[in-house]
């Protein structure tokens, strides 16, 4: 065991930089090591931590520092404990930056929409009075074009009215409150910026949140499910709102 573990560290310090290289055989040599072997190798640690605090008034992290601190602090709830040379607070704006890049990094490179787009989001706007912004956004998906309802609204004339003595969906949402429902996703991240999808119904009247349901794996089942369970003993809604997300399939 223990001239495999020395094989495995020779080859992660000849593959990867130092630094990172460190870290690894440092976790692999404990591998073997006992719970109170650990312990107080932490505690020894933790002492010289503390002589270091009380001489350099402001050590120097690099990025990658930053990095594998913020994914260490993701391993254990006594990561504010194990903290010494930056301030909890220091941590949780380190681990805000990173998502911002996270997300700057994964945005970059997607195509504009192209001329052709706007000018069928126009035509539809021209062409249909009646017709908002998330209704052109789902004629748009049944011809595979993917925009964002905002960027709709921005393309769209904004001094259009609509010429019509038919009843507003707005009316039609209060004359029916009583006997309607509307259910929507949302998504939040984790730490490690794992996606968890968020399933609510609520009755418009009241306000009242009559379901809700979270996964980390989302199927056409689970999504029937919360469905079921939203509505036990036969009490359903009148109507049930819902946009033309592609998370309702057939089951649902």
């Amino acid at each position: 065991m223990g001239k495999c573990l020395s094989w495995l560290q020779e080859r992660i310090r000849h593959w990867i930089k130092p630094a990172t290289a460190t870290l690894i055989c440092g976790l692999l040599s404990d591998l073997p090591r006992s719970g109170t072997d650990l312990l107080v190798e932490n505690a020894y640690l933790r002492q010289q931590l503390i002589v270091l605090n009380r001489q350099i008034k402001r050590p120097q992290l690099t990025n990658p520092d930053r990095f594998r601190l913020v994914f260490l602090a993701h391993l254990t709830k006594f990561w504010k404990q194990a903290l010494h040379i930056v301030q909890p607070d220091t941590m949780l704006r380190w681990h805000r930056e990173l998502f911002r890049f996270y997300w700057k990094r994964k945005s970059q490179g997607k195509p504009k929409i192209s001329a052709e787009t706007i000018d069928l989001i126009r035509r539809m706007a021209g062409e249909n009075r009646l017709w908002g912004a998330e209704r052109i956004r789902g004629e748009l998906l049944k011809l595979g074009i993917a925009v964002s309802k905002r960027t709709i609204q921005k393309y769209m004339p904004k001094d259009r009215q609509a010429h019509s003595s038919s009843q507003t969906w707005a009316t039609f949402l209060k004359n029916q409150a009583g006997v309607m429902w509307a259910c929507d996703f949302t998504v939040v991240y984790d730490w490690m910026f794992r996606a968890w999808y968020i399933f609510v119904v609520l009755e418009l009247k009241t306000r009242r949140i009559v379901h809700m349901g979270v996964t980390k794996y989302l199927t056409n089942a689970w999504t029937a499910q919360q469905l079921w369970e939203a509505t036990p003993w036969g009490r359903v809604p009148k109507y049930l709102i819902r946009d033309r997300d592609s998370k309702y399939a057939e089951h649902f």
